[in-house]
């Protein structure tokens, strides 16, 4: 066994700054994916200098970061609230947090 930690039966719901952090390094691993597909794309089927197609991909990149991310961060917060597959208590989250937090 790892540790001294007790075990709970009670998972802890994640703070709002630990869906954030979620929501920004999913976004960055999928955003370099978004990037290298687009630049492959662009490379094959648009007929201009490197540094043009370099440039469309970045600005597809900024576009897909900055909205997917909010998306991301709105869909779990929303998942965060439903209680559907959870079995945790309010109540119980709120004495753990500020136990953690001390």
């Amino acid at each position: 066994m790892k540790g001294n930690r007790k075990k709970s039966n009670t998972p802890i719901k994640d703070s709002p700054g630990r869906s954030l952090a979620k929501a920004v390094s999913w976004r960055i691993i999928a955003s370099l994916t978004t990037f290298l597909i687009t630049f492959v794309i662009f490379r094959q089927k648009v007929s201009g200098p490197y540094r043009q197609i370099l440039e469309a991909s970045a600005l597809v990149l900024v576009f897909d970061v900055v909205i997917k991310i909010a998306i991301y961060y709105f869909h779990e917060r929303l998942w965060t609230n439903i209680r559907w597959g959870r079995y945790w208590q309010k109540k119980a989250w709120r004495k753990m947090y500020r136990d953690m937090h001390k």
